[in-house]
């Protein structure tokens, strides 16, 4: 009986736990839609985090464009964002960013993926895949304790990676290539998702929940939170 009283205190800490870190991986609705008359342009000052961030970009040869702040209705505001235009790799997907999350996506990029793609896998990085950075929605894959809460892709504060494409012609992917056997594509992702790790504030991949499957979640958002 005492074993059953304790398993009884602990049975809803396992299950606070379990809301706490996506343990239902079904994709919860979300029901957060953006104002079905268009977004409003937000007319003020360009903080002065932002201008130096404007200021790194091009620093380091970076060609984009700096796009207005903007209230998209449904709490999804989109302030200090850029357009990426040129960042010395072609990458597909990328809408709105904030500056902040293109700063430090652009360094993973060049200082992470590209120098582990060459020396793990020999070959030169040529493209990367995404699938997108702002959407107005909230948090999919993180249980129904989660329908209402914004997703870092509301706010353009976040990328989902999913795959890389080589000049030898090989095309490594998050869905396939994940868990796959080879050990050289194993490094690689090993790599440069702890490279990850270090630049971003939260990064989601397969491991972390069943939503994820297919890429890598990279935000500047709450964290730190690497799985």
């Amino acid at each position: 009986m005492a074993a059953m009283r304790v398993f009884g205190l602990f049975l809803p800490l396992l299950f606070l736990a379990g809301c706490m870190f996506g343990g239902d991986d079904r994709p919860a609705p979300a029901p957060i839609r953006p104002r079905a008359s268009g977004p409003i342009t937000l007319n003020g000052p360009t903080p002065r985090e932002v201008q130096q961030c404007f200021s790194d970009l091009s620093r380091e040869q970076v060609r984009y464009s700096p796009l207005p702040d903007r209230d998209f209705g449904g709490g999804c505001v989109v302030t200090g964002a850029v357009q990426l235009i040129d960042i010395g790799v072609p990458v597909t997907g990328l809408k709105s960013m904030k500056c902040g999350l293109a700063r430090n996506f652009i360094a993973w990029v060049r200082f992470a993926v590209a120098p582990a793609a060459r020396q793990i896998l020999g070959s030169d990085l040529v493209k990367v895949e995404t699938y997108g950075t702002y959407s107005c929605r909230g948090i999919i894959g993180g249980g129904p304790q989660t329908t209402n809460r914004m997703s870092e892709h509301g706010l353009a504060n976040a990328v989902d990676v999913s795959g890389f494409i080589l000049a030898d012609g090989r095309r490594v992917t998050i869905e396939r290539d994940w868990r796959t056997g080879d050990q050289q594509v194993r490094a690689f992702l090993d790599t440069i998702h702890g490279s990850a790790c270090k630049r971003f504030a939260t990064v989601l991949s397969p491991d972390y929940n069943a939503a994820h499957y297919n890429h890598l979640h990279l935000d500047m958002g709450r964290g730190p939170f690497c799985r």
